[in-house]
């Protein structure tokens, strides 16, 4: 005889572009959040055309639609953090302002999508600023790559020491906290820069010698995850960093590109 459970899991939302691959966005959002034992709703915010070898079309869907995902989901389940991912265009970053601006979660991971791993642009030039000057402020974190960070702030980050100054400015521009990705800097280990109100924490982990799809969705979702089960900052970003991190050295390539998919699961085999 099945039984109910008397308790549900926490609730995460994802807004974010859908991947046909499977290895980024929506997909790899709900999968994480799987991994960690929340339950995942979303809202599709683009619908892509891509694989492992490319990005061949991206289709915005409308924000009306949008707005009535988000509301769907809200009006029924207690939404304990919101992850937002691709949005594309400045008229998605505005739906997804209003949205928040009327809910009001308490939790906002923020992953500033702007290019695809096989280089295609994934946000229109005139919503950086939307998603700048809008969106950046209700985020409790925001969890931008070396090349979103330059696109947000102007700044040229080569070396350790730009990646905190970066990390600063984007806090400046009201993130509650900001967790910088070293991953595109060229030498060494890999050092993701954590800033908040507390200081500076870093997470440093060995380079893995491989091209992967779906790192920066994957870890603002651990990092959502993580937080909407009661996880402080620190010790989120700590185990997200680190489930990111397993699941490149597992993963595999399921297509015939050269693009890495994260092995979502790889802590239960």
């Amino acid at each position: 005889m099945s039984r109910i459970r008397d308790k549900s899991p926490p609730c995460v939302l994802t807004i974010a572009g859908s991947d046909s691959g499977g290895g980024a966005g929506i997909q790899a959002d709900l999968k994480t959040f799987a991994a960690f034992g929340v339950h995942g709703t979303s809202a599709i915010a683009a619908v892509t055309a891509q694989n492992t070898r490319a990005v061949t079309s991206v289709h915005a869907v409308p924000p009306r639609e949008l707005a009535r995902q988000i509301d769907a989901v809200f009006d029924d389940f207690a939404v304990a953090a919101v992850k937002i991912g691709m949005l594309g265009n400045a008229a998605t970053v505005r739906a997804v302002v209003r949205a928040l601006t009327l809910r009001r979660p308490a939790i906002v991971v923020l992953d500033p999508v702007m290019i695809a791993t096989s280089g295609a642009a994934l946000l229109e030039p005139d919503a950086v600023r939307a998603l700048r000057d809008r969106l950046m402020p209700l985020a409790s974190v925001v969890t931008p790559n070396v090349p979103e960070a330059e696109a947000l702030t102007g700044l040229a980050i080569r070396d350790p020491e730009a990646l905190a100054a970066a990390a600063s400015a984007l806090r400046a521009c009201g993130a509650g906290a900001v967790l910088l990705k070293g991953g595109h800097l060229p030498h060494g280990p890999v050092t993701d820069l954590l800033v908040d109100s507390r200081g500076t924490t870093r997470y440093t982990h060995r380079r893995l010698a491989l091209d992967a799809h779906g790192t920066g969705c994957t870890l603002a979702s651990a990092l959502a995850a993580r937080l909407a089960r009661g996880d402080g900052l620190r010790r989120a970003a700590r185990t997200a960093v680190e489930y990111v991190h397993g699941a490149l050295r597992h993963g595999y390539r399921p297509g015939r590109g050269r693009l890495v998919v994260l092995d979502h699961f790889w802590r239960m085999r």
